[in-house]
């Protein structure tokens, strides 16, 4: 183990595949910084997680993996060799990541303690038997070298042009202050809950809240956007697709965002807007939005919930079935919690 901190000059975090993974492994960042003043960290990670990177100046750099093609990882194991790391943090440790380790020059690999990647690692971690959240798993690779865990936060900026981007979305909208965010997205379909099923609790919302709801989506999620928006057109307004930084400024005018399991619903809790995330066959415990401004809501009574299945092999029951009058009294239970100036109808 390398004792002098000072001397620790370069880093490497490992973070592939879905962009609420990466969010959730920015927790690690200002620890790192704090632990090894003296070390640049660069961030490994797929394309589309990239944007999220981009711009925290915390990073040396953020490096891309281009999955697909040989030629393509030799070129990222060849430039990550010239580095010569004193930490290497694979936070994802899949048979991929875990080759990218081996073969990526540093004096200290950390990874999972999972089988068949052993031989990459020299110090392993086993978090099996702990019951944590994603983000806070992330932060056992830091303790296991003795980095100290102070800082508990996800990072994520809005850029000035995304900013002036949302509000003169919000102005030319006449979207004024109750606005609820609708993230439709969902990377397995089994996660996404159905159309019908988000017009219910919007109406349900509306009937006892004086607000508009604005409906995001991105690639893949028009179809079930423009379902919803034709069910609550007389109060919402849905935007064009947008891409993620652009999602993300325009959650950041919303007062609360309801969510899929997802990349946005990560991200919506990383800037802290107050995120109530719908779960079926994931996890809130370990993938629900992370902080004490969030929730989520769920059918826990269902039999196959928790299935961790990407199709439901039944009648989508979990989003289906859910109970709109539980997703509403989450709803007042989030703005009751962080003192939301949210208009009531008067009845």
């Amino acid at each position: 183990m390398i004792k002098n901190q000072s001397g620790v000059k370069r880093i490497l975090i490992i973070k592939l595949r879905g962009i609420g993974d990466v969010v959730l492994s920015t927790i690690v960042i200002q620890n790192l910084i704090e632990h090894f003043p003296n070390a640049k960290i660069d961030f490994l990670t797929e394309p589309p997680s990239v944007p999220i990177l981009t711009n925290l100046k915390e990073l040396n750099q953020v490096i891309t993996f281009e999955r697909i093609g040989t030629i393509n990882t030799i070129k990222s194991i060849i430039q990550l060799r010239n580095y010569k790391y004193d930490f290497i943090f694979d936070l994802y440790s899949n048979p991929r990541s875990a080759l990218i380790t081996f073969l990526a020059k540093g004096k200290i690999k950390v990874g999972f303690d999972r089988r068949g990647r052993r031989y990459a690692y020299n110090v392993h971690v086993n978090t099996h038997s702990l019951k944590l959240h994603t983000a806070d798993v992330n932060l056992q690779q830091l303790k296991a070298v003795g980095v100290q865990l102070k800082h508990h936060a996800l990072i994520y900026r809005i850029e000035s042009e995304e900013e002036k981007l949302s509000t003169d979305f919000f102005n030319s909208n006449q979207l004024g202050d109750n606005v609820v965010g609708i993230s439709p997205s969902g990377g397995w379909e089994s996660k996404k809950c159905d159309p019908i099923k988000f017009i219910e609790i919007c109406k349900m919302i509306h009937s006892k809240y004086d607000c508009k709801f604005l409906i995001l989506w991105g690639k893949g999620d028009e179809a079930d956007a423009s379902e919803i928006y034709s069910g609550i057109k007389d109060y919402s307004v849905i935007a064009s697709q947008t891409t993620v930084r652009e999602m993300v400024a325009l959650f950041s005018k919303c007062k609360i965002v309801i969510a899929n399991d997802s990349g946005p619903m990560h991200l919506s809790a990383s800037i802290d807007i107050p995120t109530l995330a719908i779960h079926g066959p994931t996890s809130p415990h370990e993938q629900g939005p992370y902080g004490k401004k969030h929730t989520w809501v769920r059918f826990d009574e269902l039999d196959c919930i928790q299935c961790n299945l990407l199709e439901c092999p039944r009648e989508h029951e979990c989003m289906l079935q859910l109970d709109s009058a539980n997703v509403l009294n989450k709803f007042d239970e989030m703005i009751k919690k962080n003192n939301i100036p949210f208009k009531r109808i008067n009845k």
